[in-house]
């Protein structure tokens, strides 16, 4: 049972990247999936979340208009898709899983979103 990150790397300012987070071992149906990030020397902050029940999004102002929450139930996987990004963005980015019903969370291991020229 985890959450697996992935899709972090280089880009250069302006850019996009798009970031997976998969479950296996349990669906996702019932959940609030969150995107987080912590950037050097700061605290873990919260960019967004979509919840599985009704595709609801919601992002930080920091984000909105530039990344987008989107979650394929087949692949049992969401998204983050990330556009226009700044050296302001870079951060290791993780996902978080909250379930609706019993109120289990789970943590995927973070991917590393380095934005630079």
């Amino acid at each position: 049972v985890q959450l697996q990150a992935s899709g972090g790397g280089l880009v250069q300012p302006g850019g996009s990247l798009r970031l997976s987070c998969a479950a296996s071992g349990f669906s996702l149906d019932y959940y609030v999936i969150g995107w987080f990030r912590q950037a050097p020397g700061k605290e873990r902050e919260g960019v967004g979340c979509i919840s599985s029940t009704d595709g609801s999004s919601y992002y930080v102002d920091s984000v909105k208009g530039r990344f987008t929450i989107s979650r394929d139930n087949a692949e049992n996987t969401v998204f983050l898709q990330m556009n226009s990004l700044t050296p302001e963005d870079t951060a290791v980015y993780y996902c978080n899983a909250i379930s609706l019903l019993t109120h289990r969370e789970y943590w995927g291991q973070g991917t590393l979103v380095t934005v630079s020229s």
